[in-house]
């Protein structure tokens, strides 16, 4: 059953269950495990192995490789280009281009504009609107703020 489990389920059950049994041992339990003497256990003869033959690796004659013998290549002789001589361009007289006289431009009369008059703005009298019973009272009211 245990292949079907993951592997690191079952270190953590593993872990569980060791510390729930080192949970179990009291302290006076330890110190009388500490204070037990521990009978000795003799030691066992080994019997002795016999000492076995040096093993000696055969020398074995390196294999002689047959020389292949390099297959010899023709020469292929160099294709020679024929050679054609330069054709010569035929010369061509520079096209004529005939003069034009340049138009003459008439000189234009400088127009001279006559000089405008500066406009003025007139002046707006300042109209004086009687103060009403609600802007009496708002001004009262901020004039006892700034005293």
């Amino acid at each position: 059953m245990a292949q079907h489990y993951h592997i690191s389920s079952l270190l953590l059950l593993a872990f569980l269950n060791i510390f729930f049994i080192h949970g179990n041992i009291s302290s006076a339990t330890a110190r009388h495990l500490l204070e037990t003497p521990v009978p000795e256990i003799p030691k066992p003869e080994l019997p002795k192995v016999p000492a076995l033959p040096k093993f000696e690796i055969p020398t074995v004659p390196k294999p002689e490789l047959p020389t292949i013998p390099k297959p010899e290549i023709p020469a292929v002789p160099k294709p020679e280009l024929p050679t054609f001589p330069k054709p010569e361009l035929p010369t061509l007289s520079k096209p004529k281009i005939p003069i034009m006289p340049k138009p003459e431009i008439p000189a234009m009369p400088k127009l001279e504009f006559p000089p405008l008059k500066k406009s003025e703005i007139p002046a707006v009298p300042k109209t004086e609107v009687p103060p009403s019973s609600e802007a009496r009272i708002f001004n009262k009211g901020v004039q006892n703020q700034k005293n």
